[in-house]
């Protein structure tokens, strides 16, 4: 016959279950917070103060409050869209490199030279990428001039063709940019997976 319980373990074990239940939403409510303060620094990295803020958070919160911090700040590391994305993922390599508390390694140091390769790489793309943008459009414009003059003696007035709507230029120009894209995309992703890597080593809980 099992053992009965008195109501004494009964209402112990009731208060161990709330106990567990307020320390889960607190280090949900931690790592969230690292979120919201990632997505304030990444926004304004001057006035937002990384190293102050950890500082502040309580030891059994930390290791969630970095998870926020860093579920925010490694997707940022991507190729850029414009000139105006590199000061984001700039930021975002900083963000990770306090993070995982790396700068006092050899590996850490590494990591942060990869992570300013990697800035003057995607600055080099931009440029790369602008020029490709420029010579896709001339090599493309005699078949869209050629589009234009025809839809124009069709119609019986002058027809000017936005080329990012002429499904034929769209498969073309994606063609020949996917092929610069892919040059620069593994750096962009060993970093990223660097990053992973460590932070999943255990670096970036150490204190």
């Amino acid at each position: 016959m099992g053992k009965i319980k008195s109501a004494l373990e009964i209402a112990l074990e009731r208060t161990e279950s709330i106990k567990t239940d307020k320390a889960s939403v607190g280090l949900f409510e931690a790592r969230q917070q690292g979120k919201r303060l990632a997505n304030e620094y990444l926004a304004n990295p001057t006035s937002t103060n990384l190293e102050g803020e950890l500082k502040k958070c309580p030891k059994d919160q930390m290791e969630s409050l970095k998870q926020g911090l860093f579920d925010v700040f490694a997707p940022q590391i991507t190729l850029p869209n414009t000139a105006e994305d590199l000061p984001r993922i700039e930021a975002s390599g900083k963000g990770l490199c306090l993070l995982i508390n790396e700068k006092a390694s050899k590996e850490g140091g590494r990591f942060n030279a990869m992570l300013k390769q990697l800035v003057q790489l995607l600055s080099n793309y931009l440029n790369e990428a602008a020029q490709f943008d420029q010579a896709i459009r001339q090599q493309y414009a005699p078949k869209l001039r050629q589009k234009e003059e025809e839809l124009s003696r069709r119609l019986g007035r002058e027809v000017h063709i936005d080329p990012f709507q002429d499904p034929e230029f769209v498969n073309f120009y994606n063609q020949n940019f996917n092929a610069l894209k892919a040059n620069y995309q593994a750096p962009v992703d060993q970093v990223r997976e660097e990053a992973l890597r460590i932070w999943e080593s255990g670096v970036g809980s150490r204190e």
